[in-house]
């Protein structure tokens, strides 16, 4: 009995000497955060990264300690590392948020930096608002969704009703999948530019993000020898987003198809965020930039196509519909994968709203495409503004932004988008999508507030820069 009292008396003392060390090393990375924002440096430096994690690999095997166990330890670090350094960086959300307040004090503010569609939902909608009651839906239900939703889903998906999961919005789907097959530790891919909440969700549950950092003039796409360069063995999961969210662009068929089976090949998840699937254009990918050099068009493939039994899609009503608060989306997975993510949603919600289920039953009979062709003008609109002012980007196949950057060297984007949102223009700068610095996303609006808003943009530019 000594002897275990003995133990754990040493087992405590580490413990407590590792909470010190921990905090130390906490400080320290805090003081490299705030020395690499004043140089303009991105938070992860994936190279420092892969050195420390080969002395670590290292050293395992000089003092025989199971591998797997460290590299996880060290991921933990890592992340701590990246929570730590990121408490300043301006995201499209904290622009939203600063943008809303200067209204709340009587400022006009156009709004070109949130991704909403400013268009109403169908009439359909209307009409079920004014059902749901006399309809009998407000109860308790099912966590996976209404039955009569998640069929009508299945039948547009050309799936199983076992296949489908109604999620309150894309955003938690995505949440939900990171979290229940994932275990803090292991290790995801995520393309640059990408929406910072994969980012988020996975920093949350304590999982490791390795990024894939891509460049306009390689039109957004990443190579399949950087993502096998990424992966390792706590590699557990890709994520992609086609068309993408902030640049637009949509992956040749044959690197996805070179994609998916690395995924195979690795025994990796697929989680394929496919919320603009409905905002594609039939052509584009036209680089705007000093070097043009003509154009392309890809078809927009559906990762359900692969049937890969380890994918997981996710859709929404958000930007289709025009039902961003309505909070609606859904899930396509196989039904393993489908009962792990509604047990977390039975825990976190019981179910999603069975008014808003219903709602959302009935949208699926309106006729949407006009939305897709609203979206798609407005997008032209942007693009002949942006290349009438000088912007360089990569003409977008779908969703509804632009993501340029200026001609003007040591442009900064943030402090940009703070002197513009001072002369009531908010657009969402680009270091909120990975380490772009230089560049900017821009929504496609009405086009009569987004001709007045990219008039004071390319006004304060010029004021600012020439």
């Amino acid at each position: 009995m000594s002897d275990i009292e003995e133990h754990r008396k040493k087992i405590e003392e580490i413990t407590l000497e590792m909470i010190k060390l921990l905090k130390t090393r906490t400080n320290i990375a805090k003081q490299i955060g705030d020395a690499k924002a004043s140089l303009g440096m991105t938070v992860t430096d994936e190279e420092r990264e892969d050195a420390l994690r080969n002395q670590v690999t290292k050293l395992c095997k000089e003092i025989d300690l199971d591998q797997s166990t460290a590299l996880k330890f060290l991921n933990f670090l890592f992340n701590e590392s990246v929570k730590v350094q990121s408490d300043n960086k301006q995201t499209h959300l904290s622009v939203f948020l600063k943008a809303k307040a200067l209204e709340e004090e009587g400022k006009k503010i156009i709004h070109l930096e949130v991704g909403e569609p400013d268009f109403q939902p169908p009439k359909e909608v209307k009409t079920a608002l004014e059902e749901v009651y006399d309809k009998g839906y407000g109860k308790y239900g099912s966590p996976k969704g209404i039955t009569e939703l998640r069929k009508a889903l299945a039948s547009r998906e050309n799936c199983s009703e076992e296949n489908i999961m109604v999620c309150p919005g894309a955003r938690f789907a995505v949440y939900l999948a990171i979290t229940t097959l994932l275990n803090p530790g292991d290790e995801i891919i995520v393309i640059e530019p990408a929406w910072p909440a994969y980012k988020d969700c996975a920093l949350n549950a304590g999982i490791k993000v390795r990024t894939i950092k891509t460049t306009l003039e390689t039109s957004w796409k990443p190579s399949v020898e950087q993502i096998n360069n990424a992966i390792n063995e706590n590699t557990k999961m890709i994520i992609l987003n086609y068309p993408n969210n902030p640049a637009g662009n949509i992956l040749p068929e044959e690197l996805q198809d070179n994609i998916i089976q690395v995924a195979r090949e690795h025994d990796l998840y697929v989680l394929s965020d496919e919320i603009y699937s409905e905002y594609r254009l039939g052509a584009g990918g036209r680089p705007h930039r000093p070097d043009d050099t003509g154009g392309f068009e890809y078809p927009c493939k559906s990762i359900l196509e692969y049937n890969y039994q380890k994918s997981i899609i996710t859709k929404s009503f958000s930007k289709s519909h025009a039902m961003t608060g309505f909070r609606i989306g859904y899930v396509i997975a196989n039904p393993v994968i489908i009962n792990k993510m509604s047990k977390l949603q039975a825990l976190s919600l019981t179910n999603v709203s069975e008014p808003i289920q219903y709602v959302a039953l009935q949208a699926l009979k309106a006729d949407t495409s006009e939305n897709s062709q609203i979206i798609s003008s407005r997008l032209e609109t942007l693009c002949a503004f942006a290349e009438d002012i000088g912007l360089e980007f990569l003409e977008p196949n779908g969703a509804m932004y632009l993501f340029a950057k200026t001609k003007y060297k040591n442009f900064d984007a943030t402090r940009f988008s703070e002197k513009l949102l001072e002369h009531g223009v908010a657009i969402a700068p680009g270091e909120g999508f990975g380490d772009y610095k230089e560049f900017f996303r821009i929504t496609a609006i009405d086009e009569t507030k987004l001709k007045e808003g990219m008039t004071i943009l390319d006004t304060v530019l010029k004021e600012s820069y020439e």
